[in-house]
Formats: structure tokens, sequence, C-alpha cells
């Protein structure tokens, strides 16, 4: 039987965080909606994952995002829930949340249903948040990853943000 329950490429790319964050010592959290927990879920089937990984959220729905991350309401209201604006307050709210020194959130549309023409099916928004930040510096991305069906969709949008959890070379500080 298989180590881990889930997919190769998403368990490994787990391990490039974890390895990569320790060598810096840095601590990360992720705030999680369409993934459901899939990102902190490869993250912890890394042995030694307790070094780096500092706290999971997962917030579903839109009361979850503003109790647990403390988004507020006027944002998911004026922007919606998958929107870059909801995205960076995620981020913020974990970071704010917990001791970690990087975060990432992703909300988007997995699936089958929940489209729309501005926001079909497969539409991922992500933002990594960093303590030591100019807290100016935004940095969020969209994805269209079109409607791979629910399992792939949450696939990508979970290695997408793993890749944002790597350190940034150019980066000061944590």
């Amino acid at each position: 039987m298989k180590d881990s329950l889930l997919p190769d490429e998403l368990v490994n790319k787990a391990r490039e965080v974890v390895e990569a964050n320790r060598k810096l010592g840095r601590r990360i959290a992720v705030a999680e909606s369409c993934t459901g927990g899939l990102v902190s879920a490869a993250l912890t089937e890394i042995a030694g994952s307790s070094d780096v990984f500092e706290a999971g959220y997962v917030t579903y729905s839109n009361a979850a995002k503003l109790s647990q991350l403390k988004v507020s309401e006027e944002v998911v209201e004026t922007f919606g829930a998958v929107s870059v604006a909801t995205a960076w307050a995620m981020a913020r709210g974990a970071l704010a949340a917990s001791d970690a020194d990087v975060a990432v959130a992703i909300t988007g549309i997995a699936g089958p249903g929940g489209g729309t023409a501005q926001k079909p099916v497969g539409t991922v928004v992500f933002a990594r948040a960093r303590r030591a930040a100019d807290a100016r510096e935004i940095v969020a991305d969209v994805k269209e990853f079109g409607d791979l069906g629910r399992g792939g969709v949450r696939l990508q949008a979970a290695l997408c943000a793993l890749e944002l959890l790597m350190p940034v070379s150019d980066a000061p500080g944590p």
C-alpha cells in the first residue's frame, strides 16, 4: 500500500514546500475555501511538516471567512467570495490568526455548479501575504483552469497554492 492518500504530484510539491521553508526557518499558514483542506492535507503528509506548518483554516462558507479570518462583510458583498479582495483578506486574516510568516489563501469555483458567465467553473483566486511585507504589497492571481471536473480543479488549485508557498529569492525577510 502506498504511504500517501493523495496524488504523488501533490505530495511531491508539498515536500518541496516543507523542505524549502524549513531551510529558512519560515512558518506557513493556509486559508482554504474551494480546496477544502487539500493543501493542509498535502503539507501534513510530509513527515516533519510541523517544523514549518503553523495552521490551516478551511473557511468554506462566507460566514466562516468572516468569523474565522475576519474578512469584512463589505468585501465579500462588494467583490464576491471568489475575488482578489476576498483572497487577500483571507491571507491577511490567516497571518493575523497565527504565528506564521507567510500565508496563502485559495477561493474559487470547483464545480460542477456555481459558475457564472463572469466567474465560470474552474475560476480560482489565490493570494499570498507575508508578515514582514509592506501592507501595500499584494500578491494575488486569478486562474481559469476550465471545467476539469471538481477533483481536477481542486488538484490544480492546491498545486498553485503550494507553489505560492515556495520562498521567493528576491523577497526580504521570511
